[in-house]
């Protein structure tokens, strides 16, 4: 079905659709077509009053007796087609000149007289001999009144008016009387060829509407066909396969996301989500030894695993936070390395609360923690001696510390600690009410004081693969489409940014 054309179908079939109209309405069906309406059928009764009752009751037949219930008939005969209808194209017996016979059930005919002609030249056709007159029978049914109308040379939008005086005859007085019926044949058309009920002008022809509501259909069946039907167009720098993705939890909020645009756009991708840690994912995929496996870590894996080759993919802000309770906001480079060695154990020492000082870091092999290390502490922090971040394992234990195995549990360790400090990626902590970011020498975690060396606190996202990949395989089109507008969209919408937009793009490279 993908290669049937059918785009070129619909556009032939919206082609055709208007032509076809066109010739039905004005070529084929109406090229002869003779119609008629009723323009009035009422009766003359005094059922309310009446100004000059008298002229009422002199409708009178020739006898002079009244009328009995009279009614009057207004009738338009009119040529409604595309073309002229002549003498001969009447479907009648051409001994006689009758071409229109209008009956009327249960009334007799009192008189009749041609009108409003729409051209004076068609009196010709109304003139003695022509056929034209009225006859009252009684049948079976009842009585019913007849009139004949010659068969009327019409030019395109010609017609003429008949105006019917007529009696009741039989029935109950007050009944509504029957529709007149109007019988006439055209030759030379499409169909059964009779005279047909027109009306009135105003408003959209059926025609007209009829071809709107196929073009509408038409529009309609696009999108339909072409998700349906058509296959999806499929992303020039698509990919299959599957992937494993593993490593740092700081970045893992941005992989979710991308992954799964990237399989929205792609369905024929399939990404596993396995992070634990920076460390721990280089370690992985330096095991797996294969294309099927993607580690990402904050910084640089050093020296270790030299058959994994990087790529800078983004530029991480990091930040400090806080418990509430502590009534720090802003420490200074030295505090910072201060409170982390043990030097500080009340933050009542740098400004604070009387409170005491409790830390709480990631496992030694997390990405965020190196980072920390190497660029705020300049040194690596000593072991933790505690559990629960409350209390020591031992008495001679100093300031408590703890570890948390990922981002999520180190942030809700602060909040509900008294006196907890940790750190965090920034995108994972902003927009939490139940802790405190910390500045550091007065600057905030932005990108413009990051950049400027201003602010210590940030690290490169880099992405791993063992060895080179083949540039149409799954993980080089991913980290791709990460460094595309999509993928950087993303990375910003977490507070990060793409490599390729910092001013000082060398800071991105590997040291």
């Amino acid at each position: 079905m993908s290669d049937f054309p059918w785009q070129s179908v619909l556009a032939v079939v919206g082609l055709l659709v208007p032509i076809f109209a066109f010739l039905w309405e004005f070529v084929l069906v109406g090229r002869k077509r003779l119609g008629y309406r009723v323009q009035m059928d009422t009766t003359a009764r005094l059922e309310a009053t009446s100004q000059h009752a008298g002229t009422w009751r002199q409708l009178e037949k020739e006898s002079g007796k009244p009328l009995v219930e009279p009614s009057f008939v207004l009738l338009r005969i009119e040529n409604t087609g595309t073309t002229n209808i002549d003498h001969d194209d009447y479907v009648a017996n051409k001994k006689h000149d009758a071409g229109v016979t209008i009956r009327f059930h249960g009334r007799r005919v009192a008189g009749m007289v041609v009108t409003d002609l729409s051209d004076q030249f068609l009196r010709d056709n109304f003139s003695d001999g022509s056929g034209l007159g009225y006859e009252n029978k009684t049948e079976p049914g009842g009585a019913v009144g007849t009139i004949k109308l010659p068969r009327t040379q019409l030019n395109r939008e010609q017609h003429f008016k008949v105006l019917v005086v007529l009696e009741r005859a039989g029935g109950d007085e007050g009944t509504k009387f029957r529709e007149p019926e109007v019988v006439a044949g055209i030759k030379g058309v499409v169909g059964r060829g009779g005279i047909s009920e027109t009306k009135s002008r105003t408003g959209i022809p059926r025609w007209l509407t009829v071809l709107i509501y196929a073009l509408v259909a038409v529009c309609l069946a696009e999108p339909f066909v072409y998700s349906l039907v058509l296959p999806k167009p499929v992303p020039l720098d698509c990919a299959s396969g599957t992937v494993r993705i593993t490593g740092s939890t700081a970045f893992t909020p941005v992989l979710a996301e991308a992954t799964a645009s990237y399989t929205r756009t792609c369905p024929g991708a399939t990404f596993t989500l396995d992070t634990h840690g920076s460390a721990q994912g280089l370690e992985a995929l330096n095991q797996a030894k294969n294309a099927g496996v993607l580690a990402f870590s904050d910084g640089v894996k050093g020296t270790r695993q030299p058959e994994l080759l990087p790529r800078p993919m983004a530029f991480l802000l990091f930040t400090l936070v806080i418990n509430r309770d502590a009534g720090v906001q802003d420490l200074t480079l030295a505090q910072v390395k201060a409170v982390f060695s043990g030097q500080v154990t009340n933050w009542r020492q740098v400004g604070g609360n009387d409170r005491p000082v409790r830390l709480v870091d990631r496992e030694s092999d997390s990405g965020t923690r190196r980072t920390f290390e190497q660029r705020v502490l300049g040194t690596v922090e000593p072991g933790e001696n505690s559990n629960d971040c409350v209390e020591p394992k031992t008495a001679t234990a100093g300031v408590i510390r703890c570890r948390r195995s990922d981002t999520d549990d180190l942030l809700n360790t602060v909040a509900t600690t008294s006196g907890a400090i940790g750190y965090s990626e920034l995108g994972a902590a902003t927009g939490r009410a139940d802790l405190v970011a910390v500045r550091i020498d007065g600057q905030a975690a932005t990108l413009e004081a990051a950049d400027h060396g201003a602010y210590p606190f940030w690290q490169t996202e880099y992405a791993y693969t063992y060895g080179d990949v083949g540039a149409g395989s799954l993980p080089a089109s991913f980290l791709r489409y990460l460094t595309d507008q999509v993928g950087a969209d993303i990375i910003r919408s977490h507070g990060d940014r793409p490599c390729a937009e910092l001013e000082n793009p060398v800071r991105c490279s590997p040291s």
